[in-house]
């Protein structure tokens, strides 16, 4: 074995490993900042808040970090989740709606029986979602379609087609706020993930739902009880959605229920997709989830760093979208590689060819000269 064979292996493990290629796409995006803000990776504290690019796509990433950590699961059990959006936007009109109309919208009781209206509307939502699915056995993806068109229309009818402002301090600090000098929102997300992990990986709960997506079939013959499951990442998918509504509207003091949390479900379902986790369900990760969602932020910034035209924004990101999903695609690679490997074998200089071949080609030449 040769020396660069052997230094290869190491580069070859280290690719396949599940969070690799989205960590490596995070850090170029990251990277590729600097030609366009030379302080791109400053973080300065000021009134004793950190600031800077990095706490940004962090702090306005929190959002879909939450929505994409409840669509791994539902995704890891083989079902989809389409009314995340909406569940979005009717959580965060019903706590603005309450604060709105409260005789004292800056306490914080009012602010916490605004936080639990929002949860127990998300709980409803999400075991609607469970019921469909895993009891009455519709599709995944008509299930939450319903919800997804239907929710939106809910949303709006609660705001009655306008826009709640509300001023509230408390409110204000789950989206807008700091704390301990970081956004709370980012400390939240940061919480639910690592909460999620912990019941995930230090329980058996993780085995239980990468069985119920790889072979429900198998799982069932077994004694899993898959209804509960099921119904039960459809409740969880919901209630991280409803945080993220939180999320969005406090941190601009209003509740649209036209625009806010408008295709983030299709943004969740890459970020998760980005991460390495399968749409056939099974196993799945969180931590590349994260990293997924990281990514998309990180776009986002990207574009509107480098100047790009508003109405050329998403074909841009769908651009860069489809040579990460290549990248990341191990037969894509493969093949890659072997279209290289070829070439490189057929640009081999003739003076490595065997001294025969050369001998024999020798005479034909010196025909054709003659």
């Amino acid at each position: 074995m040769s020396a660069a064979t052997a230094a290869r292996r190491p580069v070859k493990a280290l690719t396949r490993l599940r969070l690799f290629w989205p960590a490596a796409v995070l850090a170029v995006l990251l990277v590729a900042n600097l030609a366009f803000t030379p302080d791109f990776f400053a973080v300065h504290v000021q009134g004793g808040h950190l600031y800077g690019s990095l706490i940004d796509i962090l702090h306005f990433g929190a959002p879909l970090i939450l929505v994409s950590l409840g669509m791994t699961l539902v995704i890891a059990t083989g079902g989809i989740d389409l009314s995340v959006g909406s569940t979005v936007a009717i959580s965060g009109a019903l706590a603005c709606q309450h604060i709105s109309r409260s005789a004292d919208p800056g306490s914080v009781g009012t602010v916490l029986t605004a936080v639990a209206i929002a949860l127990g509307s998300a709980l409803v939502l999400g075991l609607t979602n469970g019921v469909l699915v895993a009891k009455a056995g519709v599709q995944p993806i008509v299930a939450t379609l319903i919800l997804m068109v239907a929710g939106r229309g809910v949303a709006q009818l609660i705001t009655d087609g306008q826009i709640i402002t509300v001023t509230s301090e408390p409110y204000k600090l789950i989206g807008g706020g700091y704390w301990l000098t970081m956004p709370f929102a980012i400390l939240l997300s940061g919480l639910v993930v690592l909460a999620t992990v912990l019941l995930t990986r230090a329980t058996a709960l993780g085995l239980l739902l990468e069985s119920v997506g790889g072979n429900p079939v198998a799982s069932r013959l077994v004694g899993i009880r898959a209804v509960r499951l099921v119904a039960l990442v459809y409740v969880f998918g919901a209630l991280c959605a409803a945080l993220a509504g939180l999320m969005v509207s406090s941190n601009v003091s209003a509740a649209d229920g036209n625009n806010a949390g408008l295709w983030i479900e299709l943004d969740a379902i890459l970020a998760v997709v980005l991460g390495g986790t399968s749409l056939n369900g099974g196993r799945f990760s969180i931590g590349g989830t994260v990293l997924g969602a990281l990514v998309i932020q990180t776009l986002s910034t990207t574009v509107y760093t480098i100047g790009i035209p508003p109405e050329t924004t998403l074909v841009f990101k769908a651009f860069v979208v489809i040579a990460v999903c290549l990248i990341q695609s191990p037969a894509f690679r493969t093949k890659l590689a072997a279209r290289a490997a070829r070439a490189r074998r057929t640009a081999r200089p003739l003076a490595a060819a065997p001294t025969d071949r050369l001998l024999a080609a020798a005479p034909i030449d010196q025909e054709v000269g003659e």
